[in-house]
Parts: C-alpha cells; structure tokens; sequence
C-alpha cells in the first residue's frame, strides 16, 4: 500500500487505495463509516485527500461489458455509497461539509466508531485477496442456496466456530440438520419463496 504525504492530494487522486495520513494523530480519533451520494465515492475521496482528512476507500476490480462490446477492467466501491474516515467526533461537520458525503453512520445523534482491527485488516488484506461484495447474512437470518447440490433450499444462517452453517427445517417433522456452506452459495431468501 503506498502513502503519500498530506502535501500532496494529486497522488491521492490517483491511487483510491490510497491512505492519507494527518499531520498528527490525536488519540481520540476512530475510524467511522462516511455515506455518500450514489457513485460519488471516488470523487468524495479526492475531497478528502485535498483537505488533509485521513481517508480509506476500498476497491475491487472487475471486468465490465460495455453496450458496444469493449470489455474494461473497472475498479468499483467494495461497500457501495461508503468509505472510512479516520476522525476526532469532533470533527464531524468538517466531515459534512464535504461535497457528496451525506451522513455520518450514527447511533441516534452519536457517531459510532469501526473496530479498529476490522479496517486494518481489510486495509492489509485487500491487496493480496480477491474481495468482492456480497448480500448482507445475518446470524439468524432466512438464507436461501444459489448454487451447488443444496441450491434452491431454503433455511437459517447460524455459525459455529469459525464457520457458516446453513440450517434446513423440514417443519412437518419438526426436525432440522445443518451443514457447513461457503458464504458466497448463499443469497439472503426472499418472502415469496416456498420454505422448504
């Protein structure tokens, strides 16, 4: 990951990826997730570099088919309408007063920080693993298969260790089994689906 010195805002522009670090880094700051206008990310990101905001915008490549065939590789937002900021709670109008960002992602009036490791982790890791993104899964949520030998069923999402376990009720017999699926075979069920 390459860093660029605050005095510098044009590499910002040039690389998203990029993390801009602040001149001095109080204590009290956190990491908190920035909302924006719709495809406004990068642009967002530029804004911030100009004004010495420490930013993070995670990017994943993909292939794209334009209508007159041309195929591109395109580097689009990981988390759609997001990015990190790194920030004092206290400066969170300066943060609103960027052009494009429309909230700040709050608890009631309050701003809540990220885990601090969830970032770094994702900041370390993007670079030398494929990410892409995919439907929210909650822990309890009603999931349905989209591929394999198990696709079209439907059931709950619990965990058990480190891994995702796909629950199937056959209600008629009150009785359930699961079974251990990778997270990318399952899609969150839709209410018209038959529950199996």
């Amino acid at each position: 990951m390459s860093q660029s010195s605050p005095s510098d805002p044009s590499r910002a522009a040039a690389n998203p990826f990029l993390w801009i670090p602040p001149r001095h880094a109080p204590s009290s700051q956190a990491w908190y997730a920035v909302y924006t206008s719709s495809r406004h990310e990068k642009r967002v990101h530029e804004h911030f570099g100009s004004r010495q905001i420490e930013a993070f915008l995670p990017l994943y490549r993909v292939l794209h088919r334009w209508r007159n065939g041309c195929v591109v590789n395109v580097e689009l937002p990981l988390f759609p309408n997001y990015l990190f900021v790194r920030m004092a709670r206290q400066e969170r109008v300066r943060i609103l007063e960027v052009p494009g960002v429309i909230t700040v992602v709050s608890q009631g009036r309050e701003p809540v920080p990220l885990p601090e490791f969830e970032i770094n982790s994702l900041r370390l890791n993007l670079q030398s693993h494929k990410f892409e993104p995919h439907p929210y899964l909650a822990v309890g949520e009603r999931v349905r298969v989209r591929s394999g030998p198990l696709a079209g069923l439907q059931g709950v999402l619990s965990r058990k260790g480190n891994g995702l376990r796909f629950v199937l009720t056959l209600d008629l017999i009150k009785q359930s089994v699961a079974v251990e699926i990778a997270a990318n075979d399952l899609e969150p069920a839709l209410s018209g689906h038959p529950r199996n």
